[in-house]
């Protein structure tokens, strides 16, 4: 996540380009910047306790300036999650989610979770805090739902197919897998020793291999 500039002396004022094209006219933040700084303090104080003037007072612009280009506090909730959820999504649209043996194509969809969460790790974050208090939230829970639908469908196909072990509820599987996946916005820090690649092997591994050494074969079986 980009590091939150820090407040302007003097208000300033957002730009209305997209997010990758450079600022014009006089000093001030363009629509990423502005939604950045707001999932942080979402993140921070809670979305219900973030208010307008939270965010103005963070960014030094005047509340008139955010709300000239984001209509409504919800605007901003509402952008932040569809941008983690749309992220996720595409993760299920992918050829690799859709074709091939169950097993493998539940390891893709675990491996993309884990490369979406962190590459969007704030984004992310605040959906996995929202509550369903208002109508925005509601829509990105009925999103996550759906989600996770499609996963415990795919470990009831790797069930099916002889891949995955029968005697544990596929819905509590993806309860504790995305439980696992989840935890990580609370203590993975960008910048440390581990890839991105490396951690979503480490979870499969974990999910999927078990953390126990296969028995050793005893010398009797060994073919020579």
């Amino acid at each position: 996540m980009p590091s939150s500039p820090e407040p302007a002396a003097a208000p300033a004022s957002v730009s209305s380009s997209l997010p990758d094209e450079p600022k014009r006219g006089r000093p001030g933040y363009d629509q990423r910047q502005v939604l950045d700084i707001a999932v942080a303090a979402f993140i921070e104080h809670g979305y219900d306790a973030t208010s307008m003037g939270v965010l103005a007072a963070r960014l030094g612009l005047s509340k008139s300036a955010i709300y000239h280009h984001f209509p409504s506090k919800g605007d901003l909730l509402r952008l932040a999650l569809d941008e983690a959820l749309t992220a996720l999504e595409g993760v299920l649209t992918a050829p690799e989610a859709l074709h091939g043996r169950a097993a493998d194509r539940l390891a893709f969809v675990l491996r993309g979770a884990v490369v979406v969460l962190v590459n969007n790790l704030s984004y992310v974050t605040l959906l996995l805090r929202v509550h369903g208090n208002t109508d925005v939230e509601r829509d990105a829970l009925a999103r996550r739902r759906a989600f996770d639908r499609f996963v415990t469908a795919l470990v009831v196909e790797a069930r099916d197919e002889g891949s995955l072990r029968s005697d544990i509820d596929p819905r509590i599987v993806t309860r504790l897998l995305f439980g696992m996946i989840n935890s990580i916005v609370e203590w993975y820090r960008p910048g440390g020793p581990e890839s991105t690649e490396q951690l979503a092997d480490d979870v499969l591994a974990v999910a999927l291999d078990g953390l126990r050494m296969p028995p050793s074969r005893p010398a009797g079986d060994l073919v020579g």
